[in-house]
């Protein structure tokens, strides 16, 4: 079975890509108007994309209308967003934040969050996310027919859950760090079930083909 992508409808296309390209991390996007008000909106067309600088990506749509949703609105105005990452915790209340809820009216109160502030921007990040990164407006590149645009930001600030990362090597605690992956539809999927397969060099591989008698 194939599919010519040229000849199919976008919605089509979506529904392929979404249920194939999983699981997919989850951006739970806070910004904050020129007005003040505080948005929650979470995000699963996003990754990291570069260390150097520190990059992340969100792939933002528009309403139904044509106009653009309050997290795209939010980033151009102000230049500023964070992307606090979604565990089991606070899965729920991410659902919540989904909620197409008036322009003028936030999610952080209605989805149970709290907004603590942060050290380099004018957003506040959600106090019970593992873990906030603190951006700033990068790139925006607008594709397809304006319908959709590729958000780029860089990383500036870290925080994370106390306990969540060794000091001293940087690496994440993963009995404590539990994240959560979305699927399609309202599927989402847990992250416990993990197994190891290191990675090995050439001369590794070959050694372990003579050992074989390969």
């Amino acid at each position: 079975m194939h599919f010519d992508f040229q000849k199919l409808a976008p919605a089509q296309r979506y529904k392929l890509l979404i249920g194939f390209v999983v699981p997919r991390p989850i951006a739970l996007v806070t910004t904050r108007s020129k007005a003040g008000l505080d948005n929650a909106a979470p995000f699963s067309f996003f990754n990291v994309f570069s260390e150097n600088p520190a990059l992340v990506m969100l792939g933002l749509g528009e309403r139904p209308d044509g106009t653009p949703k309050d997290t795209t609105a939010n980033i151009n105005e102000t230049g500023e967003f964070v992307v606090n990452l979604v565990d089991e915790s606070i899965a729920k209340r991410m659902a919540l934040a989904a909620i197409e809820f008036p322009a003028d009216e936030s999610e952080i109160d209605p989805a149970g969050f709290t907004l603590a502030p942060s050290t380099e921007i004018n957003v506040g990040r959600i106090a019970e996310a593992p873990a906030s990164l603190e951006c700033r407006k990068y790139q925006a590149i607008e594709v397809g027919d304006k319908n959709r645009m590729l958000m780029i930001g860089e990383v500036i600030h870290f925080h994370a859950r106390d306990g969540l990362v060794d000091p001293e090597t940087h690496y994440i605690n993963e009995e404590t760090y539990k994240p959560i992956g979305r699927l399609h539809r309202a599927l989402y999927t847990k992250t416990a079930d993990r197994f190891e397969m290191p990675l090995m060099t050439y001369e590794e591989w070959c050694a372990k083909k003579a050992e074989e008698g390969g």
